[in-house]
């Protein structure tokens, strides 16, 4: 793929879990940081009623992507005691291997479903120099 890959998830945050739940994020947004250098966005939200999570990403490309789920895979665990994955939406065009790996973690976190929204018009104003596009070794 040469565009961007949005991937955005809603969780229902389990009672009493609030307070774990975000030294989780917090700990999980620092581990991306560190770990990771190509995700433009990962940022996690709460609701005003603190009843659910979103986590919106967005990846230059499907490499991206799929480096986090490799690299983050082990930190998914914690979290099925949190929280109840219940969507996850992707925008773009995933790989076979990206959708298998969101679909796994589905099932890990939750009851959610994975489903992938078609470009039909549009733009994305973002540059991917070829130092973010090519993984680090």
């Amino acid at each position: 793929m040469t565009g961007p890959l949005v991937v955005v998830d809603t969780s229902e945050i389990r009672e009493g879990r609030l307070e774990e739940l975000r030294a989780a994020v917090a700990e999980m947004a620092s581990f991306v940081r560190e770990h990771e250098p190509d995700p433009i966005v990962y940022q996690v939200f709460f609701s005003a009623d603190e009843q659910r999570m979103t986590v919106v990403q967005i990846h230059p490309d499907t490499a991206s992507m799929e480096r986090h789920m490799d690299v983050a895979r082990e930190v998914f665990a914690p979290f099925a005691e949190l929280l109840d994955l219940r969507t996850v939406d992707v925008y773009g065009e995933p790989s076979a291997r990206i959708l298998d790996q969101l679909r796994r973690k589905a099932q890990m976190l939750g009851t959610a479903t994975v489903e992938v929204h078609d470009l039909q018009a549009g733009f994305a104003r973002i540059e991917v120099s070829a130092e973010v596009a090519a993984p680090k070794l």
